[in-house]
């Protein structure tokens, strides 16, 4: 049984925000050949810690599990390359660093920015196969999860990094002070972090309880946030917030010997905003459940009603958040005949648990559906743009966070 604990400051003092039940790990697709097996499922319920308020679900599966073999690439998500470009401009820049390392550096999304720059640099990414795409790129890339002695073992043979970044891998991580640890041990004595993660606040506000899942262990504020870095000799120093996966940080943080005193006028903005939201008091989560079950029972109606006034529904795109969704909704074939998704390596399987068939983007435009339900919510723009063409035939794309909306 999972210890009850706060993995952060070890309180028993964990308060329920929402039960999304229970469901197969989110990264799990299924083969033709898997359907007539069992699937393991895990509780999906979120909490926090009452003292250092920390939202956070337990450690029912191990990294291991899902990340040797990744079907989530980065490239894929078009808007997603060129914010990581601009971020890599921007960050060479302004810091001229001689050496970056990027951790959870997937297939080289980010680091191929650095590489066209001619700045020395390593990623460091569990997956071997979407680490291999970043080999086949140009991108050196090692394959290993980060832990106090990968960052020594990193920084013995390559230096020290002026760089070090962090971007979307600071929710995965069980043990995050370990984690932290690592990054101190991989950046220079004078050096910088920069962490991107979504902000619990936005997740709250906009009831993107989608981005709930297995292999994010835990939601960060910049309060609770600040408290994890600490954890690691790690100091928080400045904070940025970003549109991207629908409301994030970044997190720029640097050794405790060299961060200084108080932090920039943004990080006390942002905390005040969060203790606005009452996000270190219980009360300020009481509602969220609420708003959870209306997402759900607005879908489920709008789904039901189309398929008994003889609509035809698919989605577009396969993502985590998505199977956090179908699998909570109840979503099955019946309700979304199949979806689609760029990437080649979901092409033939079915999302776990909902088990709907994933094919390849093409077919949209093949079978002409009534509605088209956007799973990545987060990528609106670009996919309003990118699914245009279902106008042709009078077709409506679909929203479901953070309420129904049928696009026009």
């Amino acid at each position: 049984m999972p210890v009850k604990h706060c993995r952060l400051c070890g309180s028993s003092s964990l308060a329920s925000v929402v039960d999304l039940g229970a469901t197969p790990p989110c990264e799990l697709f299924l083969t033709t050949e898997r359907l007539d097996e069992p699937e393991p499922t895990y509780p999906l319920h979120l909490r926090v810690c009452t003292s250092c308020w920390l939202a956070q679900l337990p450690p029912l599966i191990r990294p291991e599990d899902t990340f040797t073999e990744y079907a989530y690439f980065s490239s894929y998500a078009t808007s997603w390359v060129e914010h990581a470009r601009r971020f890599a401009d921007d960050a060479l820049d302004r810091l001229n660093p001689g050496f970056v390392v990027e951790v959870a550096s997937n297939d080289g999304y980010l680091l191929q920015h650095v590489v066209a720059r001619g700045v020395r640099c390593l990623g460091v990414e569990p997956s071997a196969n979407v680490g291999q795409a970043a080999i086949d790129k140009g991108v050196p890339t090692r394959t290993a999860f980060l832990d106090p002695a990968t960052g020594a073992a990193i920084r013995a043979e390559h230096g020290p990094a002026d760089l070090v970044v962090a971007n979307n891998v600071y929710a995965h991580v069980p043990d995050i002070t370990g984690f932290t640890q690592g990054l101190r041990a991989l950046v220079a004595d004078d050096g910088w972090v920069s962490i991107e993660v979504q902000h619990l606040l936005t997740l709250m506000e906009l009831n993107q309880y989608d981005t709930i899942y297995h292999e994010h262990f835990q939601y960060y504020t910049v309060a609770s946030a600040q408290r994890a870095l600490a954890s690691g000799g790690l100091a928080l120093v400045d904070v940025e917030l970003l549109p991207t996966h629908g409301g994030s940080i970044r997190l720029w943080a640097r050794p405790v010997e060299v961060a200084g005193g108080t932090p920039s006028r943004a990080v006390a903005d942002v905390l005040d905003r969060e203790k606005g939201a009452g996000l270190e008091e219980i009360g300020g989560y009481s509602e969220f459940g609420e708003r959870v079950a209306k997402v759900r029972r607005d879908l489920l109606r709008f789904l039901i009603d189309a398929a008994e006034a003889g609509k035809t529904v698919v989605g577009y795109g396969a993502p985590g958040k998505g199977n956090t969704l179908l699998n909570h909704c109840g979503v099955r074939a019946d309700l979304l005949a199949y979806t689609v998704d760029r990437n080649p390596y979901k092409h033939g399987r079915f999302t776990p648990g909902s088990r709907i068939p994933i094919l390849p983007p093409g077919k949209i435009a093949e079978d002409r559906p009534d509605y088209v339900l956007v799973l990545p919510w987060n990528l609106r723009d670009e996919l309003i743009e990118q699914l245009s063409y279902v106008r042709e035939w009078g077709g409506r794309l679909v929203f479901p966070i953070p309420s129904l909306e049928v696009a026009p």
